[in-house]
């Protein structure tokens, strides 16, 4: 979605995008521009309204992808009060599944309380990109944690393909490993630099971890769009490699 966010900057590049993503194997994109990071607000009918204009010039460019209105929404003290007034979007039409985000460098004090508050309202929130999180690589049982008490994650591809360096790459195959993952995002936000890697991500998940977990991340990503049960894995902690000296 052009123009809201640091992601595209134009209407032509989300169209080069949106042309990437169908020859990456997407059919259906779930548009989530950031919501309330401290630097961006996008309204809930303002992103519907920017949806349907995009879904259109899709349709005029010959593009077949169906997009959905969406949010990636930044954990903050005013999230529950933004639910009560309506401006909270999901990835699902039910209201059951949110795209839910960290600072980059840190997990807030409060998050174990406002993911309770938003599990006793029905919602089950999906917790984006946490191999990039610095604060959960340092300490990956704070992610551990919150897949225990029903939470979902989302990888993004790039990050395990090597994209964003070695460090985050290792990493992402560690929580994969662990059953700490459960769908791939593109995560792709401008060009040339952060474009689509699903299939290459997909790709490398059957070679490593077999064509089981790759067909369950596919079903997984359709089970939350449609608002459906998702299995929820049997997480184990990740192993944190111990340093030996010789001296």
């Amino acid at each position: 979605m052009p123009g809201v966010d640091d992601g595209s900057k134009s209407m032509e590049i989300s169209l080069r995008l949106a042309r990437e993503a169908t020859e990456n194997g997407i059919t259906h994109a779930l548009l989530t521009p950031h919501h309330m990071n401290g630097r961006y607000v996008n309204h809930k009918q303002d992103v519907i309204q920017l949806t349907k204009e995009f879904q259109e010039q899709l349709k005029l460019h010959g593009i077949d992808l169906t997009v959905f209105p969406g949010q990636e929404v930044r954990i903050n003290g005013n999230l529950l009060a933004a639910l009560d007034k309506n401006d909270i979007l999901f990835a699902d039409a039910g209201g059951r599944y949110l795209m839910l985000e960290f600072p980059d460098d840190d997990v807030p004090h409060y998050t174990s309380r406002m993911i309770f508050d938003l599990q006793q309202r029905g919602i089950t929130p999906v917790i984006v990109h946490p191999e990039r999180n610095t604060m959960i690589m340092k300490k990956p049982d704070l992610l551990y944690g919150l897949l225990e008490k029903g939470c979902l994650s989302q990888i993004t591809a790039s990050s395990y393909v090597g994209t964003f360096g070695k460090k985050v790459e290792n990493f992402s195959r560690q929580l994969i490993a662990a059953g700490q993952g459960y769908v791939f995002a593109s995560d792709a936000h401008d060009l040339p630099g952060r474009k689509y890697e699903m299939r290459q991500a997909f790709e490398r998940l059957t070679e490593e971890f077999g064509r089981n977990l790759a067909d369950r991340y596919a079903a997984n990503a359709k089970s939350i769009i449609n608002g459906d049960d998702v299995p929820l894995n049997p997480v184990r902690p990740v192993k944190k490699h111990k340093r030996f000296w010789l001296f």
